[in-house]
């Protein structure tokens, strides 16, 4: 019988996955909470199947390539730049820290000052996941607080990206940490250089030749191949992460017309591969561990929940920002997770963390994870604390940045399709006032209407990122102008899902699709077939041929 470790882990990791992450969801916490615990309900440490960690463990580094590219195909450099007063020297400050008393902390456990440090860094970094969940859940993530935060985590990012590289040659025994941080500064900026610069023209002419073949699958074959073999050959060629030339694909790739159509048809895969590596990170949780070592987990889990937090607040505070910032960046940031895991399972195969640590971390993202949206919502009783407590009066704000004015008047229409019909229907739009964002599969379209300094996006609509990176929440009006599909109905759900007040036109190659149509979502539908018969009778009533009715 040939050997079934692979479907056997993949069935099993998977299956436990949907069933706990879906309980999680039902219990109102984030569904990582439930990947954990399918690790730890398939791994050596429960009773029953046994899935094989060599396995998931090969599995999750494939997660941990898309989930990079993901991170580097949403980073914009810009979003740093507007908060950089703020999130900069806040993410330093914070990272410091809980850097510093998480590593007192694992040196009060009994472990040497290296292994404290790699503990340290492991606990100053959130989870992207959560931390873009519980702003989206709150409506937060558009506000101030919220590019804050996630202006925040970008440069928390960026510190975990480079520590990655360079903590096997700064541990290397009998190896100089100075050289070893300038040789991995020089590898970095080699390989960056390479992908920013040249990357920036072959990747975006690469996926040019891939995108006119109108494959889906070739497309989504493509932004794999580029994800997957960039990140092995900066392992290889330049001793960097996989990670490291993962995130910087994902830059190249970001800054394109490609970027939408990336993340809405071949990022989905990296959501079952990142569910992986959560499950195999829960392989590692010894359930007997919080038993025998409570103290350990209660103090790293302070460090967590207690002083990153804490000191969000006092770095927002005193940077000049009011309480409704600090509180929300401060709770946001109060959690560990992906990063995390990443940084101790290096500091583990260097052979720097004792073993005890991955489950420690494991035990302290469960809680922090679980209890981080419930105490989000939190956020405004600490605001007027702080605004009108005993706190107030030393840290009143020194500036208070006022929200964008509301674009009054102003109505914005998304159109699907730029042939005759969209061509027609955008002029109209626009002659009426509207602002109008088109959304197109060919590649040459959008790059043509962008060079009329026409506001368009390449992808396909029936993909909920498409349509949200058009504005569909604020939208007024979506008109589909190719004949309805299949893909059209998708379209408008999706649509009515996220902006129930829309209005969705569509149109129709045949009368008999207009019930169908109109079940799935859409106000009208212009059939080709009606409007050929009206327009036929009413050029016999002009002509007097026959009467009208």
């Amino acid at each position: 019988m040939h050997n079934l470790d692979l479907i056997f882990t993949i069935t099993a990791a998977l299956t436990a996955s949907l069933a706990l992450g879906f309980a999680a969801l039902k219990l109102r916490l984030p569904p990582i909470v439930g990947y954990l615990f399918a690790g730890l309900l398939v791994g050596p440490h429960t009773p029953g199947f046994v899935a094989n960690r060599e396995i998931a463990e090969q599995l999750a580094e494939i997660g941990v390539i898309l989930l990079m590219f993901g991170v580097g195909l949403h980073f914009h450099v810009d979003d740093l730049i507007a908060v950089r007063r703020i999130a900069v020297p806040g993410a330093v400050g914070q990272i410091a820290a809980a850097t510093g008393l998480g590593a007192v902390c694992a040196h009060a456990f009994g472990w040497d000052w290296p292994a404290a440090l790699v503990f340290g860094v492991a606990l100053s970094v959130a989870s992207t996941v959560v931390l873009t969940r519980v702003l989206s859940e709150n409506g937060d993530l558009q506000t101030h607080a919220g590019r804050i935060a996630i202006g925040w985590l970008v440069v928390e990012d960026l510190f975990t990206v480079f520590v990655l590289v360079a903590l096997p040659a700064v541990l290397s025994p009998g190896g100089n940490p100075w050289t070893a941080i300038g040789l991995t500064t020089l590898r970095i900026g080699a390989l960056g250089a390479i992908l920013l610069l040249a990357g920036s023209r072959v990747i975006p002419a690469f996926l040019g030749a891939v995108s006119r073949t109108r494959s889906s699958e070739l497309f989504t074959l493509s932004v794999l191949v580029l994800a997957l073999g960039i990140a092995f050959g900066s392992a290889e060629l330049f001793g960097a992460s996989m990670a490291l030339g993962a995130f910087l694909a994902g830059m190249v790739v970001g800054k394109s017309e490609f970027s939408y159509r990336a993340a809405a048809e071949a990022l989905p895969m990296r959501d079952a591969f990142a569910v992986l590596f959560f499950v195999s990170v829960g392989m590692l949780f010894e359930p007997a561990q919080l038993l025998e070592s409570p103290g350990r987990v209660l103090a790293t889990l302070a460090v967590v929940m207690v002083v990153k937090p804490l000191a969000a607040v006092v770095l927002v505070l005193v940077l000049g920002y009011g309480p409704m910032v600090a509180t929300r960046v401060a709770l946001a940031l109060s959690q560990i997770g992906e990063f995390s895991f990443l940084l101790a399972a290096m500091g583990t195969q260097i052979g720097v963390l004792p073993a005890e640590a991955n489950g420690i971390l494991v035990i302290v993202a469960i809680l922090s994870i679980a209890v981080n949206p419930l105490l989000y919502r939190l956020a405004p009783r600490l605001e007027g604390y702080l605004m009108y407590g005993s706190l107030g009066r030393w840290f009143a704000p020194r500036q208070t940045p006022a929200p964008a004015p509301a674009a009054e008047g102003i109505r914005h229409a998304i159109v699907v399709g730029y042939g005759l019909v969209g061509h027609a229907v955008t002029e109209l739009l626009e002659q009426s006032g509207m602002t109008v964002t088109i959304v197109d599969r060919n590649i040459d379209t959008v790059r043509a209407l962008e060079r009329e300094r026409r506001t368009a996006i390449y992808g396909d609509a029936s993909r909920g990122e498409i349509l949200e990176a058009a504005g569909v929440q604020r939208a007024s009006a979506l008109i589909v102008t190719p004949p309805a599909s299949d893909e059209a109905r998708e379209m408008m759900r999706a649509a009515r899902s996220r902006n129930p007040q829309l209005l969705i036109l569509v149109r129709s190659a045949f009368a008999s699709q207009a019930e169908g149509l109109l079940a799935a979502g859409a106000d009208e539908v212009i059939s080709g077939e009606v409007e050929v018969a009206n327009r036929m009778l009413a050029e016999l009533a002009e002509r007097a041929v026959v009467k009208p009715a």
